[in-house]
């Protein structure tokens, strides 16, 4: 089932167009990975569908409703979660304190504890220092803060903006163990990530942003074997 609709996006910064009539769909259950070059426009399209940027035209549809020019606390309310570039955690603040804030949706504490209880069982760490600072944290703990704060409004589509980035390479296999098993939960990503071999070894399919612009899409297999691929992202 289509879960979002990505049609014909068009998004300036003042005079630059930062993307130039973008279309994407990801459907129930997938994980879609963005890959691109830095500034090919792929935070920009998250940010975009998370009502953080405004779209200058074109339309995103999530579940069937259009949601471009709602707030970003409403699209929250309708079930799409960021997990943003530098993962944006409040550093002054507790683990625990850091997950209580992405639970603000829970109507009940019963709600939030059991949330909070399942993002400790995927993040036994968190677990550990959830009355640390979350500054204190080292990049792979923050990162982890990050995706759990992001699950405790239990999003049915998580938008995840270089989960890999700073991070050392065995942490990065652990990172991304963590989103397949988030996915085989049964949580839509829409993934954007510069370690293109990662983010494909993961994905169901892909998109290439290439300067604002899709320029190529396919399975993950297909991808992994596109010549073009290969020479501009895997080192190939």
């Amino acid at each position: 089932m289509l879960l979002l609709k990505v049609e014909n996006l068009n998004v300036y910064y003042g005079a630059i167009h930062a993307l130039k009539g973008i279309t994407l769909e990801v459907n129930e259950g997938e994980i879609v990975t963005l890959i691109g070059a830095n500034g090919a426009g792929k935070s920009t399209t998250l940010k975009t569908i998370s009502g953080l940027l405004r779209p200058q035209s074109g339309t995103i549809t999530y579940n069937g409703e259009v949601i471009n020019g709602l707030p970003a606390q409403a699209i929250v309310k309708k079930g799409i979660s960021h997990v943003p570039e530098g993962r944006r955690i409040f550093p002054n603040l507790t683990v625990m304190e850091n997950l209580e804030l992405g639970a603000y949706l829970h109507r009940s504490r019963e709600g939030m504890k059991k949330s909070i209880q399942e993002v400790f069982r995927r993040f036994p760490r968190l677990r550990e220092r959830q009355k640390q600072m979350a500054g204190t944290l080292s990049g792979g703990e923050q990162q982890m803060l990050a995706i759990g704060r992001a699950l405790m409004s239990r999003p049915k589509l998580l938008l995840l903006d270089e989960p890999s980035m700073g991070l050392a390479p065995i942490l990065v296999q652990e990172i991304f163990n963590i989103i397949k098993e988030i996915n085989e939960q049964g949580t839509t990503i829409l993934l954007v990530e510069q370690n293109a071999n990662m983010a494909l070894s993961v994905a169901h399919r892909g998109y290439v942003l290439e300067t604002g612009r899709i320029t190529l899409t396919g399975s993950a297999a297909e991808l992994i074997s596109s010549e073009d691929v290969k020479k501009a992202y895997l080192g190939g």
